[in-house]
């Protein structure tokens, strides 16, 4: 497969995944604070601010909107598009990934994103998230996954859906960790501390997780037991195991190399993770604390993304162009190819 056909299909599904999973971060905050009672508005605000920590576009944000709220938070995150994260954009990115390679998809994949994307660009979309945001970010989620079963459904489980399965879940594991990440952002003392314990079942909801969590652990609903099954289950499909061991899995049936061994470097930090997570445990990582835990793997992420990049994107006469790859948890190359992206887009 081409390298820029296979690039266009990963990310086009990335995206999606990202607007998903950002949906799903804010529809349940919303639900979380129509739970709690007596509650003002200086304290509604402090608790949206955890969201734009978690995601990272905290300086952005502070530039726009010196003295935003949870209002900006919420149109910042959703229809901004300063904002290259919000929904609006990660959906108009993932639009212009599938114009590139129409040929390589479905009738009924172009239809329900190019009909999620101009909905996104419509006043509609506004007037929406202003009266009703949870039923705007319902709306999304459920777009998402129609978008996601029509690809599992209608399309040959070939190389080009591979490196889609790859995308989906490079991002699913991704934001997983965010939303997990999500509480240690809240504030411990005071009064917003009770609102933890809440969050902890908002966090399940968030992840689609409730029904599985309840079935392996009986409804015993505590930190320790929801960090324990969104970071190492082996069968709930949103945790960060089970999406490393088919990303894991999706780069072996791309190179066709046997699973236990590697060929490539990709290859290679997906074992090295993925074995790390068999045989980790809660208490080590409640031990080295969940934050620093989070941010190691979030590392550990975007190591991942950089040999995939390198391995089937990359073209050797194209190096100059690249920046150098630093150490931090943000991704040079992935920020490198969001850019090239957004001129494509100007281009047009």
């Amino acid at each position: 497969m081409l390298s820029r056909v296979a690039n266009a299909l990963y990310w086009m599904v990335r995206n999606v995944e990202r607007a998903d999973n950002l949906a799903r971060m804010l529809e349940v905050n919303e639900q979380l604070l129509l739970d709690v009672d007596h509650i003002d508005l200086p304290r509604i605000d402090a608790f949206w601010r955890p969201i734009i920590l978690s995601t990272g576009d905290e300086e952005l944000f502070d530039e726009h909107y010196p003295d935003g709220g949870s209002s900006e938070i919420i149109q910042f995150l959703s229809l901004s598009s300063s904002n290259p994260n919000s929904i609006r954009s990660c959906i108009a990115q993932a639009r212009e990934n599938a114009r590139t390679v129409r040929d390589q998809l479905s009738e009924s994949i172009w239809e329900e994103l190019n009909g999620l994307y101009l909905f996104l660009q419509s006043s509609e979309a506004n007037s929406l998230l202003c009266s009703n945001p949870q039923q705007f970010h319902e709306t999304i989620r459920k777009s998402a996954n129609v978008f996601n079963g029509i690809i599992s459904s209608n399309l040959s489980h070939d190389e080009a859906w591979n490196f889609m399965d790859l995308g989906r879940n490079m991002e699913r594991a991704d934001k997983i960790t965010r939303i997990l990440d999500f509480t240690t952002f809240l504030p411990q003392k005071g009064a917003e501390a009770s609102l933890i314990d809440h969050h902890w079942n908002a966090t399940l909801r968030a992840c689609g997780a409730r029904s599985s969590f309840q079935s392996r652990f009986h409804n015993q609903i505590s930190p320790k037991n929801i960090i324990d099954f969104l970071i190492f289950d082996r069968d709930f499909p949103r945790s960060v195991r089970f999406c490393i061991d088919s990303v894991d899995a999706a780069l072996h049936r791309i190179s066709r190399n046997p699973r236990g061994s590697f060929s490539n470097e990709a290859e290679r930090a997906s074992g090295r993770l993925l074995a790390s997570l068999a045989y980790g445990s809660v208490e080590e990582v409640l031990e080295q604390q969940l934050h620093d835990y989070l941010d190691a793997l979030q590392t550990q992420f975007n190591l991942i993304g950089e040999e995939i990049f390198r391995e089937y994107v990359l073209l050797p006469d194209s190096d100059e162009s690249v920046p150098a790859i630093p150490g931090e948890s943000i991704s040079a190359v992935v920020a490198w190819e969001i850019q090239q992206q957004q001129e494509q887009q100007q281009q047009q």
